[in-house]
């Protein structure tokens, strides 16, 4: 994440080191993602505390430890999935004014 420009930082609570520590101590240390391939379990240090569904839930059941490669993957398909639908949701008349959609402006 490009924390420069996010409010990310100001969004987590108050305690997020303690369960940050948390979740590095229940994975072990080792990344919690799964390797695409074989489904199991990467076995890079984690380095990233990621929020498993995105948003502002700092329950320790939405919080999992990933290594920086699945941490970068997981936010690149998110931002791509929040993309897709933004521009799903932009439906403006072509100006010809017949009735297709714009071309795509991303």
């Amino acid at each position: 994440m490009a924390w420069e420009t996010s409010n990310r930082r100001e969004r987590l609570p108050a305690n997020w080191a303690k369960l940050r520590q948390r979740v590095i101590r229940r994975a072990g240390g080792v990344c919690q993602g799964a390797l695409e391939d074989s489904g199991q379990r990467c076995e890079a240090t984690g380095t990233d505390v990621d929020h498993i569904t995105p948003g502002d839930n700092h329950d320790l059941d939405n919080l999992q430890l990933l290594c920086r490669w699945h941490h970068t993957r997981k936010t690149q398909a998110e931002s791509a999935a929040a993309k897709a639908t933004k521009r799903a949701a932009i439906k403006r008349p072509h100006p010809s004014g017949r009735n297709e959609p714009m071309p795509d402006p991303w």
